[in-house]
């Protein structure tokens, strides 16, 4: 009884060990951007062009330094205000608060 219950025991602590070794790789799969070598403004057109095929209206771009802003809603305007952050990081963009099939899109257009 007392070896049942010990390997048991050391079956739990097993998978347990396992379960918590996975937990980091499973959070770095999560990447929320990605980089293209292209200048800033044919990012800010390609990301205007595919956000107008998808049905947003964009609203404006505002630039600040070598970062860009886009403020878009969804449909004719009635939908929440929603923003996506181009960052120029050496000869770089970055994209940012991206919803991400308008990403996907956007990584067709880009990489033509």
């Amino acid at each position: 009884m007392r070896t049942l219950r010990r390997v048991l025991w050391s079956g739990v602590a097993a998978i347990a060990l396992v379960g918590l070794a996975a937990l980091p790789a499973h959070a770095q799969a999560k990447v929320k951007h990605k980089y293209y070598v292209v200048s800033g403004d044919r990012a800010v057109s390609v990301t205007r062009t595919v956000l107008i095929r998808r049905g947003y209206r964009v609203v404006r771009v505002e630039r600040v330094g070598p970062t860009r802003v886009v403020y878009y809603r969804l449909g004719r305007g009635r939908g929440p205000l929603q923003r996506m952050v181009i960052r120029t990081v050496r000869d770089q963009v970055l994209f940012e608060d991206a919803e991400p099939s308008v990403l996907v899109d956007i990584d067709i257009h880009l990489n033509r």
